[in-house]
This record gives C-alpha cells, sequence and structure tokens, in this order.
C-alpha cells in the first residue's frame, strides 16, 4: 500500500487538505504527519502552507522538518500548496524573508497601481476568491482538467520565477502572473486545489496517480 504524507509544521489548511486527499486516494495510506520518519518513509508528500510566509519558515525550521522535505523535494513526487509553492523559491518581499532556494526568482506583493479594472474598478488585496486558470506546458496533473477551469485563490503575494519554462499556468488578477509550476518531480500550485470543487479533486487524483518517473 502507497503512503501519501501531508507535512504539518505548524500551518497550512491540513483538514481540508487531508479530506479532499482521502476522497480520491483509494486504497493509499493518507497520514497527516510532523514526523520526518514518515515523511521520509512516505511514497508522495504533500506540502502546504498558509499565512505568512515568513511565519511559516520559522515553523519549518523550529519544527526540524526542513530536511526531510528538502529530501523529499528531491526524491519522490511533492504537490506544494500556496505558501508552499512561495517557499520553494529563493526570497519573498514579504518581511525580507529568504525560502528553500529549490527554484531560482522572488515572491512579489501584487503592486496597487495594477489593481485598478478597465472600468476603474480597484481591486482588493489580498486576491480571495475563484478565478480562472492557463495551462502553459502538458502535465500528468492537469489531465481531464480544462484550460481555463477554475480554481480559489487566497494570497496577497505571487512567484516570479527566473526560469520561464517553470510556469505550469498562468491566471491574472490585475496583472498576469505565474499559479502554477512544475519541474521533474514536483508540481506547485498559488491556488488552493483542496477548495476548488471538482477539478481541485481531479488534481488530487492525478497527484495520487503521478509517476514522474
Amino acid at each position: 500500500m502507497s503512503t501519501i504524507a501531508i507535512v504539518d509544521y505548524g500551518t497550512g489548511n491540513l483538514r481540508s487538505v487531508s479530506q479532499a486527499v482521502h476522497a480520491v486516494a483509494g486504497k493509499a495510506d493518507v497520514v497527516v504527519t510532523g514526523e520526518p520518519a514518515r515523511i521520509a518513509a512516505a511514497d508522495r508528500v504533500i506540502f502546504p502552507g498558509q499565512g505568512a510566509m515568513g511565519d511559516c519558515m520559522r515553523h519549518l525550521e523550529e519544527s526540524g522538518l526542513r530536511p526531510a522535505v528538502e529530501s523529499a523535494l528531491r526524491n519522490k513526487p511533492v504537490l506544494a500548496i500556496c505558501i508552499g509553492l512561495q517557499m520553494l523559491f529563493d526570497k519573498s518581499d514579504e518581511d525580507d524573508c529568504p525560502g528553500l532556494g529549490l527554484y531560482r526568482g522572488k515572491v512579489l506583493r501584487f503592486p496597487e497601481a495594477a489593481l485598478v479594472t478597465a472600468d476603474g474598478r480597484k481591486l482588493k488585496v489580498p486576491q480571495m476568491g475563484w478565478n480562472t486558470i492557463i495551462c502553459r506546458q502538458q502535465h500528468p496533473l492537469w489531465e481531464g482538467i480544462a484550460d481555463g477551469s477554475w480554481f480559489y485563490f487566497v494570497h496577497s503575494y505571487f512567484v516570479a520565477p527566473v526560469d520561464d519554462s517553470l510556469t505550469a499556468a498562468t491566471t491574472s488578477y490585475g496583472l498576469p502572473f505565474v499559479c502554477a509550476v512544475a519541474r521533474d518531480n514536483v508540481f506547485a500550485t498559488q491556488f488552493h486545489p483542496e477548495k476548488s470543487a471538482a477539478d481541485g479533486l481531479r488534481l488530487f487524483s492525478n497527484f495520487v496517480n503521478w509517476d514522474p518517473a
């Protein structure tokens, strides 16, 4: 029986993520864990995050789970969600916080000057609600998910990768931005699949069955 570990380092929407994964996991064992050994033993890992990136990085360090997460990012299928995505990059403008540095790039706050619609309406930060995505690369996790599908977002910052080839999907909120990245064994989203109804469940199901080898 395969095991899916949802990393519990004191932050993240763990209950909703766990319920969504359980709904599509079939016979796989789904565990929410803060134990490095269980993360190391898992066949695939989900790395959520919620709140401020500085707080998430601090919790990750204090929990002692950073080495286990970094090892998983190198060695097995990983799905990172929301702040989990942002933490994969070099640095965030939020509190001038360093990330894990798996990918080159920064995490930027939505610029106020861009947050005005064509009819003069001012957009609020954080972006909180549904938005459509445009797939930018073919990937097994997009199987069965149509271009232009709606996903749920809650965030004030977005990633700006140095390498455009990382981009798996984009969306727009005042300006276009990257909302999913993918490379090798890692797939990461700014949106919350656990809050995104049928398409979110489909993405989790695709992850459960994904073999990036």
